[in-house]
């Protein structure tokens, strides 16, 4: 038996799971390690089987190793023949790559353009490196799916010297749009090679516009703190605040930093929380909890009317990611207004989280597709080495 372990690092988790490889992926072990550097880190497996082990203190590199002794101590670990990494920011890569000193080099260089992530993927694969440098590792690149977006998809209205250091959009939750599209390849070729808007609906949130099965798009710019307003990222902002901040409040980069990717979305909005699902329970008591809801709602329809334009129409919408996929009334509310697009919400599949929920009429196809970022990754791998 031939198997993929796939690992997706972020921030405060560590997401990973166990592929067989073969014509059909099957998952053998998923879980995950959650709130890392956080009180009640704790480790949790997909399918629990019997007590697990808590995660000692220690933050991050304490997690990596925990989770290392871990996996080696199960039998399948034996049949891991690679290791697949989502790598959130991969500069001009438009491919997954194979993990090499010079690559690992590369993307120390560039970590102050995500020091959220970076750091904590990069220690993932040399800590792998160190126990098992026999065997390959893939950098899976969330940015690689926005490549093909045209250059002035990509240009950042900013002294033209800045482009030239790479600063520019780049976009992100790219290996959950390429699943998606792979889906929607699948379950309608026709509509997948026209006019699409997904949106990646969760703690974190994007869109992206794709035409000839093609990103032209996305909501995502230079950092993910950029576009849509998320959990707790604030999305785009006026520029001049940084300005007023720091004069009026005496705010430093570091504070600034703080507050758009921490402090800021629907936990700044209403104070309350930074999860959908708490805010729409208290929001017909909460008037802060009803702002935050309604602004939600209401940027994610501005993005679906903009991109539409730049589209230059719309055959299909898609709703994924935990609100995305798990919300019926906030896709109700998102698509409440665009029946001049040629959008018709079908309220009774809607509400049954059905596969459709447009209208047999409605000009645009309206889905909702469960993303797997770890299925994506694994499939990258093996086309990649050549495992299948």
């Amino acid at each position: 038996m031939r198997c993929v372990l796939t690992i997706n690092g972020g921030s405060s988790s560590i997401r990973f799971a166990v592929y067989e490889a073969g014509e059909t992926l099957r998952r053998l072990l998923a879980g995950k390690i959650d709130r890392i550097g956080l009180r009640g880190t704790k480790f949790v497996l997909d399918e629990p089987s019997g007590k697990l082990p808590g995660v000692p203190a220690g933050g991050h590199r304490a997690a990596v190793d925990f989770l290392l002794d871990w996996l080696e101590a199960q039998p399948i670990f034996a049949s891991i023949k690679a290791v697949g990494h989502r790598v959130v920011h991969g500069m001009k890569h438009s491919e997954p790559k194979r993990v090499t000193l010079k690559l690992l080099a590369e993307l120390r260089r560039i970590t102050p353009y995500d020091p959220d992530h970076l750091p904590g993927e990069i220690r993932l694969s040399e800590a792998l490196g160190r126990r098992h440098s026999k065997l390959p590792q893939v950098a899976c690149f969330d940015t690689a799916f926005h490549r093909t977006m045209p250059r002035i998809a990509r240009l950042l209205p900013i002294p033209r010297r800045y482009g030239a250091k790479g600063v520019e959009r780049y976009g992100f939750h790219g290996l959950s749009y390429a699943y998606l599209m792979e889906e929607l390849q699948r379950l309608d070729p026709a509509h997948a090679r026209g006019h699409v808007i997904l949106a990646h609906l969760g703690n974190g949130a994007s869109l992206a516009a794709v035409r000839d099965g093609q990103s032209i798009d996305t909501s995502m710019g230079f950092t993910p703190a950029s576009g849509l307003m998320m959990s707790t990222r604030c999305g785009d902002l006026d520029p001049g605040l940084v300005y007023y901040l720091a004069r009026s409040e005496r705010m430093s980069a570091a504070g600034f930093q703080k507050m758009v990717n921490h402090e800021s979305g629907l936990l700044g909005v209403s104070a309350i929380s930074s999860d959908l699902r708490d805010l729409c329970a208290r929001e017909a008591s909460d008037v802060r909890a009803a702002e935050a809801v309604a602004l939600f709602c209401y940027q994610v329809k501005k993005w679906i009317g903009s991109f539409a334009a730049a589209l230059g129409g719309l055959d299909a919408l898609v709703f994924s990611a935990g609100i995305g996929e798990n919300s019926p009334s906030i896709r109700s509310r998102i698509c409440q207004g665009l029946g001049f697009l040629g959008v018709e919400l079908d309220e009774r599949r809607n509400a049954d989280n059905a596969p459709v929920i447009s209208t047999d009429a409605s000009a645009v196809s309206v889905r909702v597709i469960r993303t797997d970022e770890e299925l994506m990754i694994a499939r990258s791998v093996i086309r990649l080495l050549k495992l299948g």
